[in-house]
Order: structure tokens, then sequence, then C-alpha cells
């Protein structure tokens, strides 16, 4: 029964919408980095996503939980927090969602 409860567990996707100020991307990118290689206890991978030509990007964290990601703000990563926070052009638009629907890959394995 522990197998179908597990199938029927949802991730959350904690989501950040933002834009940098010109030219400051890459750093974000590198602090970004720097943060979520603190996570552990529940992270499930991480995405940061950007408007080609832009200074604007959409960063998705996969969380098992909700309360995963609190459980993961160390002091590390507070301080990256603070170090990326004047590199917003303005305040990130974040939220979390639930993930309804995940589909992967077929994966094609040769035969020899």
């Amino acid at each position: 029964m522990t197998e179908f409860m597990d199938f029927l567990k949802h991730k959350f996707a904690y989501i950040a919408i933002g834009e940098f100020k010109p030219g400051k991307f890459e750093e974000a990118q590198q602090l970004y980095e720097k943060a979520v290689s603190t996570y552990s206890q529940g992270f499930q991978g991480a995405y940061l996503l950007r408007e080609p030509g832009t200074d604007k990007g959409i960063a998705v964290i996969f969380w098992e939980d909700i309360a995963d990601m609190d459980a993961n703000q160390s002091e590390a990563y507070e301080e990256v927090l603070k170090q990326m926070s004047h590199l917003f052009f303005h305040p990130p638009i974040t939220s979390f969602y639930e993930v309804s629907s995940e589909i992967q890959p077929l994966t094609v394995t040769s035969e020899e």
C-alpha cells in the first residue's frame, strides 16, 4: 500500500520569475547555482531559464514537499540570497505549484 501512496504523492515546484539589471544575468546565475548547491533534504532538481537576448529569467526548483524548502534555508543559502538581491531590476514574482503531471521521455536501448 505504501508504494501506491507514494505514487499518489506529488512534487512541488517553487517558481521565481524576474529580471536582472542589464548585464547581471551571468553573475546571478553563478549565485543561483551556489544557492542550489546547498540544498539536500527533499531537493528534486532545479532549472534556470533565460529569455534569449535579455536579462529576464525563470527559476524552477522542485521539492518533495513544501516544508523541505524551509528546511534547506541555511546560513549559507541566506548569504547567497543577500548577494543576489542587488542584481534584480525589481523583486521577482514567486509562487509554489503542485506538480500535477510529469512526463519523462522514453529511453531507447540499443540491442546489439
